[in-house]
């Protein structure tokens, strides 16, 4: 059987798709070139699904959730803050996994960043 070898692309609808795109190099240090061509570090992914009504995502309408891996959780929300994002005061800690923590960018997309253990 052939199988995906990893995530491909993740791709959003903007209003401001500059605007966007600026914001989480600005914010979040995802430094993607002109194509949106971005070389992650290696490391594991998570394929996951969840009930339909779930409240994970935020906003019911939101079909899909971004997780970007960070270092320090703490402080990307620090500069996240400092940048006037908007960032859920709530972390989720799961032992073995790592710490999880939310911020939505500025088309309301709700995004986790993960802090692996």
């Amino acid at each position: 059987m052939e199988r995906v070898l990893g995530i491909g692309g993740y791709f959003l609808r903007a209003a401001d798709p500059a605007a966007l795109g600026a914001w989480y190099r600005d914010r979040l240090g995802l430094d993607a070139d002109e194509h949106g061509l971005w070389r992650q570090e290696a490391g594991p992914t998570v394929f996951a699904t969840f009930e339909s009504g779930t409240d994970y995502f935020g906003s019911r309408s939101q079909q899909v959730m971004l997780n970007f891996r960070v270092r320090d959780l703490d402080a990307m929300f620090a500069q996240l803050r400092a940048g006037g994002a908007e960032v859920a005061e709530e972390t989720q800690d799961m032992a073995g996994v790592g710490r999880f923590g939310w911020v939505t960018d500025p088309e309301g997309n709700r995004i986790e960043l993960w802090q692996p253990a």
